[in-house]
């Protein structure tokens, strides 16, 4: 397929097709919530066209990856270039189920939605494609925790895995990890959405913040992102519920020197993207687990200068959606 570059400008949403799955996830009361969008010009479902997406630890599919900041989301872009494109809320994430502990204070309860019960939502959602769309297999993007997520089902499910894209995975730490506050975990937290960006903007230097995300960005990520939030209370008070199992998980394997899964399983090719500021996953944490990606056909390293851990979000945005794209787009064949 001819590659048809496009810029936020040139984009028409009328043309790409919409549609929402709910999908059993093999616990009673609770189903998986799955965004596609495609082309409406889209008839060929292959796998190295198809892409399925996972979120990280605190925001949903949609809040990542579905936001539509001048007109174009990272999902629009890539289904714009011929992609079709799946996105998963884990349990207790955007529009899935919540388990019933999310109704109670969250200390009534331990630390809920661990790494294990993300990789069996996520294992749920790639079968759903596959049976939907008749493939053996499908292409991953993840980023942050759904990196972990993401990096254990290619790990273990090889077979089903075209090519794997990362942006900012996790890995193991001997510094604090600024996500893990400290102190006891209840069963999820309190995130209270609008002063996200004072401590998004402070991870980039003082001469950039001011155009690190275009005006009126924040706000309509915001919106969206509470608009998910099913405690109304809580959403009238801008805040969002996000479970702590992967806070829980920080403590149990990646700051504890104990890896969740071996990068080294991997055997799809893999590109991972890394932005130049971010302090969430560091640079030298990037670099050790990018070198632990032996068993690959092929592993790219793509730095992306003047962003954070947001980069998907942020003005330079376009160099990531970019970068993915051309890298599903790019002929492999195993030998």
């Amino acid at each position: 397929m001819s590659k048809n570059k496009l810029t936020s400008s040139g984009f028409h949403a009328g043309e790409i097709a919409f549609e929402e799955h709910y999908v059993d996830s093999g616990t009673d009361g609770i189903k998986l919530y799955v965004r596609n969008k495609r082309r409406k010009d889209h008839r060929a479902f292959l796998a190295e066209r198809t892409i399925v997406m996972v979120h990280g630890a605190t925001f949903s599919s949609g809040s990542l990856y579905d936001v539509p900041f001048n007109g174009i989301s990272f999902i629009d872009f890539l289904a714009y270039q011929g992609f079709d494109v799946f996105a998963v809320d884990v349990r207790g994430y955007g529009k899935s189920g919540r388990p019933p502990e999310m109704l109670a204070e969250p200390d009534l309860n331990p630390p809920l939605v661990a790494t294990d019960t993300g990789v069996a939502d996520f294992a749920t959602a790639v079968d759903f494609v596959l049976r939907l769309r008749r493939l053996k297999a499908v292409n991953v993007f993840a980023m942050s925790w759904g990196g972990t997520v993401a990096g254990a089902y290619a790990a273990r499910n090889g077979c089903k895995v075209v090519k794997l894209a990362l942006l900012a995975p996790q890995w193991l730490s001997d510094i604090p990890i600024p996500i893990d506050q400290g102190g006891p975990l209840g069963s999820y937290r309190l995130v209270p959405v609008h002063a996200a960006l004072a401590r998004w903007l402070s991870t980039a230097p003082e001469y950039a913040r001011e155009r690190l995300v275009p005006e009126g960005w924040f706000d309509l990520w915001a919106k969206f992102t509470l608009s998910e939030e099913t405690s109304e209370a809580d959403r009238e008070q801008g805040k969002l519920r996000a479970t702590n199992g992967p806070i829980q998980d920080i403590r149990t394997y990646w700051r504890a020197g104990n890896p969740y899964y071996q990068p080294s399983e991997i055997r799809s090719p893999v590109l991972l993207l890394h932005g130049e500021w971010d302090i969430d996953v560091p640079l030298d944490l990037a670099q050790v687990y990018f070198k632990q990606l032996t068993g690959t056909p092929y592993r790219r390293w793509v730095e992306i200068g003047e962003t954070t851990h947001l980069a998907l979000m942020e003005s330079n945005r376009m160099q990531v959606y970019s970068e993915v794209a051309d890298f599903f787009d790019e002929t492999f064949k195993p030998e």
